[in-house]
């Protein structure tokens, strides 16, 4: 399989980007040069062992630890190249059998490689806070590390003796690595039974935005009929990997059920206990109030469940052919700064997009930042619809981030998911902002402006459910296993509580939370999204008052990566996470864009 040229896909939408992997390995899976990576790991990783462990302390004394550090952050790219490589090339058909067992064996092998290597964190938060201290006055290179090596003692407290850490890092790969590949095989092998025609996932939950009514009940029931089918699957999935989480916070230490969450997310837990606190006291005024509006807009008493996402009768229906949308997007990004066209650009032109919706290609859409020393690539299912023109504007955001602090290396480039949003969310509100005003018709003025709040409710509120949820099922879990039934019952319960009484929950919505990926590769991810909304929304406040010099401070916002707190990074804005305003500011934004809305329906509605 080579991946030596960008591909293309032609359809209605015009010539589609696809892949071109070979900036990671040229020659597919029989790459030469993945070869001699995989043989450079087999070797360098037991040197590495042989050089430095029982050595670290003394290396913080005698000068040499930054040149540990370097060889290690060295090994972690090459493996984070060869993992990322595996990855997409299973992503772009997670049917295909050879990829499958590419990206098994591929697995297996890096688990086996980097086993070698897990003193050498243990033994570092070993040493005595002192020595690591004077190793840090006198620098030697060591300086420029300390941020990583800040948040890794963090993780101290919940650390175990080497070989019980050997056991979980050599199970992961029969663990939650194989329960996310039945998931994810799972998912993109189900058909939907709309009308009569056999779909995927991705075309069926795009028909639940079509304007006709009729249209979206059929694809609700079609999803919901083939996801109940599968549910005993799904719950026992769901049953494992909380099981799993709980086994290993237990061993560490850990005592709420999100805690490994925040501390990965360099987040303190009482910030995302206010920030789920600010969202759900906001329900009533945000999510409840809106769809009882949208009701009223409707006709009905309540939105069915299919009439969540419909679009306004009145709303600029158009199809936004391949073109039209990467105009779209890196005009409205241009207007923000040239600089940002300029990182953005490559994206459209090398092969780092895949766009088509494909047989057997992975759902939804995803930004993959590989390594440093390579460049992101974005995953998309494009339907030519503006809320996918939206999903462009935010993977963009995610690729024009990954490609800024790549600079910091392969340990301090990865942002933590808190930040992670923010430039995907800021693209989406860049190209939003765009679209409002280039729009003139009052009707489809007013129909844009209401797809944003809800994709802002999308985003903050359900996300925010998400984590209710989320917290009830591990939780609940601690408990013993969980049947269909009452995860079914936790979700309804969350629904109805975000979602208000201006929303039925038809028969069959009881089934949807298990189709949600983040549940299964990434516990309480979710929170990240509420978080990012909230941030974009009191950074654009702060960019609406005062442009100047925003865009600089902006960039350096991206260029850090995870090279700093949250609280540092903010604090040229004027905010701060750990201020209850900051969520309020964040939600108001949303609550005047309703009021908008009322204040100016058309009469047509």
């Amino acid at each position: 399989m080579s991946q030596s040229a960008p591909q293309a896909s032609h359809n209605r939408f015009g010539t589609l980007p696809e892949w071109d992997l070979s900036d990671l390995y040229e020659g597919g899976l029989s790459s030469e040069a993945l070869a001699k990576d995989i043989a450079f790991l087999e070797t360098e990783t037991r040197a590495f062992e042989s050089d430095y462990k029982g050595k670290l302390e003394a290396a913080a004394k005698d000068g040499t630890m930054a040149g540990a550090v370097t060889r290690y952050e060295h090994i972690d790219e090459v493996m984070g190249r060869i993992a990322s490589f595996a990855y997409l090339t299973y992503a772009q058909n997670t049917a295909d059998p050879a990829r499958a067992k590419f990206l098994g064996d591929i697995q297996e092998k890096l688990t086996t490689l980097s086993t070698p290597l897990l003193f050498f964190t243990l033994e570092i938060n070993r040493i005595e806070d002192a020595v690591m201290d004077a190793a840090f006055e006198a620098d030697g290179g060591l300086k420029r590390y300390k941020p990583w090596f800040d948040e890794l003692r963090k993780s101290r407290p919940y650390q175990l003796e080497d070989r019980v850490e050997e056991l979980f890092h050599d199970k992961y790969v029969t663990g939650h690595a194989a329960w996310n590949r039945l998931f994810d095989e799972t998912m993109a092998s189900l058909k939907f039974e709309v009308d009569g025609e056999t779909l995927g996932l991705e075309a069926t939950l795009t028909l639940l935005s079509e304007k006709e009514e009729a249209k979206r009940a059929a694809a609700f029931g079609g999803l919901t009929t083939t996801l109940k089918a599968n549910t005993r699957l799904f719950t026992h999935i769901t049953n494992v990997l909380a099981k799993d989480k709980e086994i290993s916070d237990r061993w560490r230490g850990y005592k709420d059920v999100a805690d490994s969450r925040h501390l990965a997310n360099s987040v303190e837990r009482e910030v995302v206990d206010a920030l789920e606190a600010a969202v759900r006291e906001a329900y009533p005024r945000l999510s409840h109030r809106y769809y009882a509006m949208k009701a009223k807009w409707f006709g009905k008493p309540a939105l069915d469940a299919w009439d969540r996402n419909a679009p306004l009768p009145a709303s600029d229906d158009r199809i936004f052919d391949w073109e039209s949308a990467k105009t779209t997007v890196l005009d409205a990004y241009g207007r923000f700064s040239p600089e940002l066209v300029e990182i953005a650009a490559p994206f459209f032109e090398k092969g780092w997009i895949d766009a088509p919706v494909k047989e057997g290609k992975s759902p939804g859409a995803f930004a993959h930042p590989t390594v440093p020393s390579a460049h992101p690539y974005l995953m998309l299912n494009y339907m030519g619809k503006a809320r996918d023109v939206m999903t462009l504007a935010h993977e963009l955001g995610h690729g024009v981030h990954q490609r800024l602090a790549a600079a910091q290396g392969a340990l301090l480039a990865p942002t933590p998911l808190t930040l992670a949003e923010t430039a995907s969310v800021f693209g989406e509100m860049l190209t939003f902002r765009s679209l409002l005003a280039a729009t003139t018709n009052p009707d489809h003025r007013f129909a844009l402006l209401a797809s944003k709040v809800e994709d802002m409710l999308n985003t903050v509120v359900r996300q925010i459910s998400f984590y209710s949820f989320e917290r009830r099922v591990h939780l609940a879990r601690r408990n013993g296993e969980l049947t269909t039934e009452e995860l079914n019952q936790f979700w309804l319960d969350v629904s109805r509580e975000s979602l208000g009484p201006g929303i039925t929950l038809n028969p069959g919505y009881e089934v949807l939370w298990s189709y949600i990926p983040h549940f299964i590769h990434s516990p309480f991810y979710v929170y990240a999204y509420a978080f990012g909304d909230c941030l974009v929304n009191s950074l654009y406040a702060q960019y609406e008052k005062a442009s100047e010099g925003f865009a600089e401070r902006y960039f350096a916002l991206l260029r850090a990566g995870g090279s700093k707190h949250h609280s540092e990074l903010l604090a040229p804005f004027g905010l701060d996470a750990r201020d209850p305003g900051f969520w309020a500011l964040g939600l108001s934004m949303i609550e005047r864009l309703i009021d908008e809305l009322e204040a100016n329906q058309p009469q047509t509605l």
